[in-house]
C-alpha cells in the first residue's frame, strides 16, 4: 500500500531540511522525498499527518548486543560470548537473538529502527555480526544484512578471560599473535581453496577460515573492540598489515590520537559515553571525545553498547556530546548515515532517500532536545510504535500470532 507522510519538518540527514515536506512510501521503501508541490501523491495513498513534528530516518545503533545479552535476564539470557575458543570467527550473533527481548521495544521508543548486533569481547575473535530491524516476529522477519562484519577484541577483556584459564592469550602480545596467526592461516587457506577449485579437486570447507577469508577479500568489515590509544594503534597496524577494512569500536581514548585516526582514515563507533570509569581502559573517558574526533576529520558514529547503556538513550548521548562541543548536524549523522556508510549498509538505511527502507520516525521536535520524544515509528513503512498522550506510555504493535 502507498502511504505519504505529509506536512512535517523533514530532515533527510544527507540533504537539506524541508519545511512542510512529504515522504512517499510504497512496498516498504521510500520512493520520493521533497516539498509537497514536488511529490506526486497518488489519490488512493494513505495520508499520515506529520504537522508539527520533525520527520527523520530511524536511528542505527552500530554496536549493540540486543537479543544476545537480554536485559534483566541474567546468565540465562546472555549468549554474548562463546569463550571456549580464542578464534570464534565461525560463531554468528544471529543464532542467539531473542526478538522478544524488552530492549527491542525500548529501541523503538528511542527512535532506533535498525541495529548491528555483535558478539562480545571475551575472545580475540568473537564472531559474525548481523543487521536487523528492531521490530519483527522472528529474526528472519527482522533481518536486513545477514553478515556485516566480524567482531574482534584487543586489550583487557580477552587477556583477562584467557589469562584466568592459564592459556594463550594472557597478554596483549598473545592477543595480537592470535590475530596474526588467524589471518595468516586464512590467507593460506584461501590460496589452497582457490587452487583446488581451479583444478576441480574436492576441498574441505573450514567455517572459521572461510569467514576470515571474506574479511581479507573485503566482503566483511573488521569491527575492532578497543579502548586504549595504544590498542587502537595496534588495530590500525594489523589492518594495514593484512589489508582488511577496519572499524574501531568504542575508541575511548581515540581523542588522544584523533589526528592519527584521521590520517589513516579509520572510522570510529564511539561509546558508550555514559559509563563510569569502571576499569582502567576507561580512565580517559570523556563526553568531549566525539567533538574532538569529528573536528579532526574522523568519521564518527555513536553507540550505546546495549545493554551497557539502554538503547533508548542513544540520542541522549548524542545530545550531551553536542553540549560538549559536537556539531549538531554531525551528531544526527553519527546516529544515521555515518554508521550506515561505515558498515556498507547505506543502500538500505541511514537517510530519507528514494530506494532506502521506509524506516521513519516522527519526533515532537528536534531529537537532540532531550525534552522531545519519538511519537510515531515506522519500520519498512509499517507503523510499529506510537506514544499514547493519554496514558503517557509508548505502545508497540503486537507481534504475537493470533488465529
Amino acid at each position: 500500500m502507498v502511504s505519504a507522510i505529509i506536512g512535517g519538518y523533514v530532515v533527510p540527514v544527507d540533504g537539506d531540511p524541508i519545511e512542510g515536506g512529504t515522504v512517499l512510501i510504497d512496498g516498504g521503501r521510500i520512493v520520493a522525498v521533497g516539498r509537497a508541490a514536488d511529490v506526486d501523491v497518488p489519490e488512493d495513498a494513505e495520508l499520515i499527518d506529520a504537522s508539527g513534528t520533525w520527520v527523520l530516518p530511524g536511528f542505527l545503533d552500530a554496536h549493540a548486543h540486543l537479543g544476545v545479552h537480554e536485559d534483566g535476564e541474567g546468565w540465562s539470557g546472555d549468549d554474548t560470548n562463546e569463550m571456549t575458543d580464542p578464534n570464534g570467527a565461525r560463531f554468528r550473533a544471529i543464532d542467539g537473538i531473542d526478538p522478544y527481548e524488552v530492549g527491542f521495544d525500548d529501541a523503538l521508543a528511542g527512535g532506533v529502527t535498525s541495529v548491528v548486533i555483535k558478539p562480545g569481547s571475551g575472545n580475540p575473535i568473537g564472531g559474525q555480526t548481523v543487521g536487523v530491524k528492531t521490530w519483527g516476529r522472528t529474526v528472519v522477519d527482522m533481518l536486513f544484512a545477514e553478515s556485516v562484519s566480524v567482531k574482534s577484541a584487543l586489550g583487557e577483556n580477552p587477556k583477562r578471560v584467557y589469562g584466568e584459564k592459564k592459556q594463550t592469550p594472557s597478554t596483549r602480545l598473545g592477543v595480537a599473535a592470535i590475530l596474526r596467526e588467524a589471518f595468516t592461516k586464512a590467507r593460506n587457506y584461501a590460496a589452497q581453496r582457490d587452487h583446488a577449485r581451479q583444478e576441480g579437486k574436492p576441498f574441505d570447507v573450514d567455517l572459521t577460515l572461510e569467514t576470515l577469508a571474506k574479511v581479507l577479500d573485503g566482503e566483511l568489515y573488521w569491527d575492532q573492540h578497543t579502548h586504549r590509544a595504544d590498542d587502537i594503534v595496534t588495530a590500525v597496524r594489523l589492518a594495514e598489515e593484512f589489508g582488511y577494512k577496519l572499524v574501531v569500536n568504542h575508541g575511548t581514548e581515540g581523542h588522544l590520537i584523533a589526528d592519527f585516526l584521521a590520517e589513516h582514515d579509520v572510522p570510529v563507533i564511539l561509546g558508550p559515553l555514559f559509563t563510569s570509569r569502571a576499569k582502567v581502559e576507561l580512565r580517559h573517558r570523556t563526553m568531549r571525545s566525539a567533538g574532538i574526533l569529528a573536528r579532526a576529520g574522523v568519521r564518527l558514529a555513536i553507540t550505546t553498547d546495549h545493554p551497557v547503556i539502554p538503547i533508548n538513550f542513544l540520542v541522549y548521548q548524542a545530545a550531551l556530546a553536542v553540549k560538549e562541543g559536537l556539531d549538531p548536524d554531525t551528531a544526527l549523522r553519527a546516529l544515521t548515515i555515518n554508521p550506515a556508510r561505515m558498515l556498507g549498509l547505506d543502500d538500505r538505511v541511514g537517510a530519507l532517500r528514494p530506494g532506502l527502507d521506509a524506516d521513519v520516525v516522527l519526533w515532537s521536535g528536534d531529537p537532540l532536545d532531550v525534552m522531545n520524544r519519538a511519537l510515531r515509528v515506522f519500520v519498512r513503512g509499517r507503523e510499529v510504535y506510537h506514544f499514547d498522550e493519554s496514558s503517557g506510555e509508548g505502545v508497540v504493535t503486537d507481534r504475537r500470532y493470533r488465529e
